[in-house]
């Protein structure tokens, strides 16, 4: 079975028209032989859900999601509520999500427990700022992340996870990951899957690339043997940008 996967994370961005449009867009210009997923606002989930819903290979994902099924958290969304709505995916653990709101590994391991209980796939963000990976720490410490949040889970939980790589660094700061960087990191990744939930997990799971996914690099990117496929921001929010991103996979 294929590891890979586009995900466009559309953030805090687009109007529900601008949503349906860009989604609709997207779809028309793509024929994608693998899956497709749109992070899209909560305001726009059961829209895009209802749009995608008649596609092959194109899927939803929340941007976020609380770890208990109810209770008096105003503005939350709950996975039992992401479930009945058929939302496939749920970003978590996104580095906007642990700079912004202080989020923790054991906090996002807790969401992801409680995604996968609903049978909604968790994509798991992890990565390390500049002064970490300057200091020649970035490996012990996504690995430390990746622990942390997921290896308490069972061989069968995990499974259903999908990871994404954010070399933080890389992202809005005019710094560029090489795909051998790339490579690298997600190589340690898969090596520590493997270590801890063996061999034949570590193959099947999907780990993307979160570094600022262009058109022109993702080809690239995409080659690399470890690089499954990318989570990408910007690029997402223009049709033909994430359409030829689709394609180069």
């Amino acid at each position: 079975m294929s590891r890979k996967m586009v995900a466009g994370n559309w953030k805090m961005n687009t109007s529900p028209a601008e949503g349906t449009a860009l989604a609709s867009g997207i779809i028309q210009q793509s024929n994608p032989e693998v899956p497709v997923v749109f992070g899209v606002p909560a305001i726009q989930l059961l829209n895009i859900q209802k749009l995608v819903s008649e596609q092959d290979h194109f899927f939803v994902a929340a941007q976020n999601m609380h770890q208990v099924d109810s209770g008096a958290f105003t503005g939350e969304i709950s996975a039992p509520m992401l479930a009945e709505a058929g939302i496939d995916y749920v970003i978590l653990g996104h580095s906007e999500r642990r700079e912004y709101f202080g989020e923790t590994d054991e906090l996002i391991g807790e969401k992801v427990r409680k995604a996968i209980e609903y049978g909604i796939k968790p994509i798991y963000c992890c990565g390390e700022k500049l002064d970490i990976r300057e200091a020649g720490n970035h490996e012990e410490h996504v690995g430390t992340q990746l622990q942390t949040a997921l290896f308490d889970l069972s061989a069968e939980q995990f499974a259903q996870v999908v990871i994404a790589y954010e070399p933080v660094w890389a992202i809005g700061t005019g710094k560029t990951a090489s795909p051998e960087q790339a490579q690298a990191m997600h190589a340690h990744l898969r090596s520590l899957i493997a270590n801890k939930f063996g061999a034949e997990i570590a193959e099947a799971t999907t780990i993307l690339y979160g570094g600022s996914v262009k058109p022109a690099n993702a080809q690239e990117l995409f080659s690399q043997p470890d690089v499954d496929g990318g989570l990408v921001g910007g690029a997402s929010l223009k049709v033909t940008d994430f359409a030829n991103i689709i394609a180069a996979i």
